[in-house]
């Protein structure tokens, strides 16, 4: 006698009549749970999980650490609004991101996502300062919400049918060392500045201007770095006139780029930090950090959130800095960084498709082009890419306006190992693919 073997749970047809159709999905698998650094289906079969959710399961599923601590304080009380008073894992939290923050950023406000975080930066850059100016840069990506969409420029979707956005928001030229200046650092730098002088000179007065906002490292507009000295020089404009420098930090903190914080890389301090994703190892949590006086200026009262800081989250929180402190993975994020970089690089030699590989730690975008004299983007090979590697068991996912950048966001705990059976499902999948045979996804 022979049992029936159940068909795999099928999500997608459970949640398609009720389900908004709004939200863009990159796969339609349906998944059953995760273990370490693999995401397993309703069929069994197992994922090497190199997207993270989107950066932020970075120590990746079930952790022990962060279980424990996610346990003990549900059996306390899953929510209690701060407003109501003071909890443990709250202050806990506060106290050990300020810990690992520069000495004059020691206040932390915290919210649910990273839209919320970037919506309360603005909001205090223009109540603290009484200036309505923002400024924000081609290509960055910041949230959906109003405020968030309102400073994001990655792709043209997240605004249209939505204007009038904030006003006040001016948008100047990022320093994309690799698509405008031929992959020179110092050329990016000087001509961004140039063109963020102009507007200063041209459109709005630094005195009107409340804040400039900027990613150390673009997320979903293509993994570009900015070049260390454009940051330094962006610090220094903005305390020549009085402009708050707020860095948005929310997929490239807590050891990303094998520094806690990617502005470190070029030894700047910021004003404001907005920091999400691996902030909780997947639970939705969300802070800004600026000095104290910054945020005595903003006044009781002038900003809250019933969720933020909700004490499960930040039992979660406290344990994923515990965690990366006690097991080194800032190290970690550096050198195994330093190890998919060069494998990627010796891809990159020899496919004249990867027009370019680039970024700090694990935070890496590889860039796929139709033509390396022209750089013009391929979107059609990353979308046909990224379904080989998964149907080989590697979770990859895209960014770019053209979805033409491979970003790899591999949890900050990542072995040696695993990076060389991820970097060899890649090759084999690339090599598939014949040259010009790729189509568009769907």
């Amino acid at each position: 006698m022979t049992t029936a073997v159940p068909a795999p749970a099928d999500f997608a047809a459970l949640s398609a009549p009720h389900l908004s159709p709004i939200l863009g999905r990159y796969f339609n698998r349906s998944w059953s749970h995760g273990e370490g650094h693999e995401l397993i289906d309703t069929a069994g079969r197992r994922y090497l999980d190199f997207a993270c959710g989107i950066a932020t399961t970075s120590l990746g599923h079930r952790h022990p650490r962060v279980s424990k601590a996610i346990h003990e304080q549900v059996d306390k009380f899953l929510h209690l609004c701060n407003a109501l008073g003071y909890m443990e894992p709250v202050g806990r939290l506060a106290q050990l991101i300020a810990e690992e923050m520069p000495p004059a950023l020691d206040t932390v406000f915290f919210a649910n996502s990273g839209a919320e975080a970037i919506e309360a930066s603005l909001k205090l850059a223009r109540r603290v300062t009484g200036r309505p100016g923002l400024i924000a840069f081609t290509n960055g990506f910041h949230g959906r919400t109003f405020g968030a969409v309102s400073v994001t420029t990655s792709n043209i979707n997240y605004r249209t049918g939505y204007e009038p956005l904030l006003p006040s928001v001016y948008i100047s030229r990022f320093p994309n060392a690799y698509r405008d200046w031929n992959n020179d650092d110092a050329a990016a730098t000087e001509g961004a500045m140039s063109e963020l002088r102009r507007l200063l000179r041209e459109v709005i007065p630094p005195s009107q201007v409340a804040g400039i906002l900027i990613e150390s490292v673009q997320g979903e507009g293509g993994y570009y770095p900015a070049p260390p000295a454009f940051l330094r020089q962006l610090r220094a404009l903005c305390d020549e006139h009085g402009i708050l420098y707020v860095a948005d930090e929310v997929q490239a903190g807590f050891a990303r780029t094998g520094r806690m914080w990617g502005f470190e890389h070029a030894g700047v301090v910021p004003d404001v930090v907005a920091l999400a994703k691996a902030i909780a190892n997947g639970l939705p949590l969300s802070a800004i950090v600026t000095r104290r006086e910054l945020q005595e200026r903003w006044g009781t009262g002038a900003h809250g959130s019933t969720f933020g800081g909700n004490p499960v989250c930040c039992a979660a929180g406290v344990a994923v800095i515990e965690t990366i402190r006690e097991e080194g993975l800032v190290a970690n994020a550096a050198d195994r960084g330093a190890e998919l970089m060069a494998a990627l690089k010796a891809l990159q030699a020899t496919d004249d498709r990867i027009g370019d590989v680039r970024g700090p730690g694990l935070m890496i975008g590889v860039e796929f082009i139709r033509d390396r004299a022209t750089r013009e983007p391929d979107g059609a090979i990353v979308d046909a890419l990224l379904a080989r590697c998964a149907d080989d068991g590697l979770i990859l996912l895209s960014a770019g306006s053209h979805h033409q950048v491979v970003r790899w966001i591999p949890p900050i705990s990542v072995t040696t190992a695993e990076i060389q059976r991820a970097v060899g499902i890649f090759g084999n999948a690339l090599a598939s693919i014949p040259r010009g045979g790729a189509t568009a996804g769907p």
